[in-house]
């Protein structure tokens, strides 16, 4: 306690005129004590951030608390009950869960199994432990979505790649992810959703189909989504 109380005091020192993404200047609220706008003990719980107000947060956020951070818990389980979870760790769910936390149950020991098999066996081994994928895959689609992130690809005729976004980014700002030119000169996105790109087998098939499509700046990207930048710089 005295610790957070010493980091806040230091932290309402140096708050003042500070620049906001646009580069204005602007002043955040001075946290005079911290006791007078947050509660400082409650700053040990972590769900105290959702019932910030507007003027809290930016001062919350400078205060860089472990505690503010999104947190996800990872349950390992033994094999058996892998697909299912074990008492235990359902207790740890439902103890997560009322504190608005994400929780994946895994096996480790299967984890390291599926490490050793060659791509092609992994899909019957975990079928045969009532598991139709890695526990890995679990965890990263939990952790992309408690941060709010999706996934966009691109396809060229030697690579495919996977790109992170936030969720409700507009095709510029995925564009920017790959290069800042490609946001600063940025025309249309020629987009096909994944479902169709697999099932019609790739681009050529996906136009054929109807399925690609030109999307222009204001387009909020679909987790998944195939994209062909046009620009010009």
């Amino acid at each position: 306690t005295a610790f957070v109380l010493s980091l806040a005091s230091s932290a309402a020192m140096h708050f003042g005129d500070i620049a906001d993404p646009s580069g204005q200047r602007r002043t955040e609220p001075n946290l005079e004590g911290a006791s007078q706008m947050i509660d400082i003990l409650s700053l040990l719980d972590v769900k105290t951030k959702g019932n910030l107000t507007a003027e809290e947060r930016p001062v919350f956020a400078r205060l860089q608390l472990i505690t503010a951070k999104p947190m996800m818990y990872v349950l390992n389980v033994e094999e058996a009950a892998a697909a299912t979870g074990n008492a235990h760790s359902a207790k740890a769910e439902a103890w997560a869960k009322g504190r608005g936390m994400p929780s994946v149950v895994i096996s480790a020991a299967i984890e390291a199994e599926v490490a050793q098999l060659p791509a092609e066996d992994q899909g019957e081994y975990l079928a045969s432990l009532g598991l139709k994928e890695t526990g890995l895959a679990r965890v990263v689609r939990a952790g992309y979505a408690l941060l709010d992130l999706v996934t966009f690809f691109t396809v060229g005729p030697k690579e495919a790649r996977a790109w992170t976004v936030r969720r409700e980014a507009r095709a510029p700002e995925a564009a920017g992810v790959i290069h800042t030119d490609f946001e600063k000169g940025f025309i249309r996105a020629e987009t096909i959703a994944f479902d169709d790109y697999v099932t019609l087998n790739g681009e050529a098939g996906a136009r054929d189909a109807g399925k690609l499509r030109l999307e222009g700046k204001e387009y909020v990207v679909k987790d998944g989504d195939v994209f062909h930048f046009r620009f010009n710089v």
